[in-house]
């Protein structure tokens, strides 16, 4: 049999390249070259591809290297979005695999390139992507849901000076989380217990995003739980994220070793895992993803389960999360990518069956 040929796109324009490169670089090096041939795209924060067709598992490109751009220029976004006319005709992936955490990638608009030139592609859609991505709009169908959520206000950047401390304290409590509504990563998020916080927060984050979020803050254990599928997806066990610092900030997902530790599977009753994980499902769907996500959850004393966040691109690191559960449920990081291959050729064969022809009826 020939080898499926698999994009693997990283970096990009958000700021998250960093990470994603991370994650791409140990998707690349887990995909079995027997199954395979590996094609590295790396995107730089300018928006200019980069690839390398002939890569092969034993002469991958580093992260530096595609820092740099030491590889063969492809082509450049906006233009003719991936390669050339010519190639394009000749299908030069067969699957793509993106692994770009945050805006431009996991907001879907590269889904939507990937859409417009017939490609499968793993993870959610269009529309799951960019649901998922909006804090906001992830809340407000969560909740249409009846599902369990901490309490949120949301503001636009041009309702800045109409933002007053005292009443989102008078509505969220004294301890608020201040979120750019369109990130990942812990990115531009601030814990504030003071109005000069505040306000200090609230500059951070809306340079990021043109909606901040502001959140109660919630006393309790931080869980995830890895999602895999389409029409039928399953769960993983849970995980807990044992935070060492203020709260699990970029720095202590990603800087600082000490900053958190990961326990795998989490201590719970097995009542309270399963309707976690009851849950994962159901926001899953109703968010419109596939493929995969990571749901993130609070746990309380009191039992009470309410969802933080979905994350439709997690990290794919050896120790992130996402395949780190999967592994505790007995999938390995190797199978979970065959897996979720499998995943993406099917959603596309799945879905060319559409008509998308329609003849009206004479009159």
């Amino acid at each position: 049999m020939n080898k499926i040929r698999v994009g693997v796109f990283f970096g990009g324009r958000s700021s998250e390249h960093e990470v994603s490169i991370i994650s791409a670089e140990s998707v690349i090096k887990n995909l079995d070259p027997n199954k395979y041939e590996i094609i590295p795209i790396g995107i730089d924060k300018n928006g200019k591809l980069w690839f390398k067709k002939e890569a092969i598992a034993s002469n991958l490109p580093t992260a530096n290297q595609i820092t740099h751009g030491l590889l063969e220029v492809c082509a450049y976004l906006p233009s003719p979005p991936l390669f050339s006319p010519q190639k394009m005709s000749e299908k030069v992936i067969d699957v793509a695999f993106p692994v770009l955490h945050g805006s431009f990638g996991e907001d879907g608009s590269i889904q939507g390139l990937f859409k417009i030139l017939d490609i499968p592609f793993i993870g959610a859609g269009v529309l799951g992507s960019a649901i998922a991505m909006d804090k906001d709009i992830t809340k407000r169908l969560l909740k249409e849901a009846n599902i369990p959520i901490a309490r949120y206000m949301v503001f636009n950047h041009y309702e800045l000076d109409s933002i007053k401390y005292g009443d989102v304290t008078a509505a969220l409590g004294n301890i608020i989380f201040v979120k750019p509504a369109s990130l990942g990563s812990s990115v531009g998020i601030s814990k504030v217990k003071t109005e000069s916080e505040f306000k200090k927060a609230l500059k951070e984050a809306f340079s990021y995003d043109n909606k901040v979020l502001l959140e109660e803050f919630i006393q309790g254990r931080e869980v995830e739980c890895s999602v895999l599928g389409n029409d039928y997806p399953a769960a993983s066990v849970l995980g807990e994220i044992v935070v060492k610092k203020e709260f699990y900030s970029y720095e202590a997902k990603y800087l600082d070793k000490e900053g958190a530790t990961l326990v795998i599977p989490a201590d719970f009753s097995k009542d309270i895992s399963d309707a976690t994980r009851e849950i994962a499902i159901k926001a899953f769907r109703v968010l419109s993803c596939e493929g995969m996500a990571r749901v993130d959850f609070f746990i309380t004393k009191d039992s009470r389960i309410l969802l933080n966040e979905v994350n439709t691109i997690p990290g794919f690191t050896k120790i992130s999360m996402y395949p780190k559960l999967w592994e505790a449920s007995g999938v390995s990081y190797r199978e979970l990518l065959d897996k979720l291959i499998t995943l993406a050729i099917s959603r596309y064969d799945r879905d060319k069956k559409l008509r998308t022809n329609f003849i009206a009826p004479s009159v």
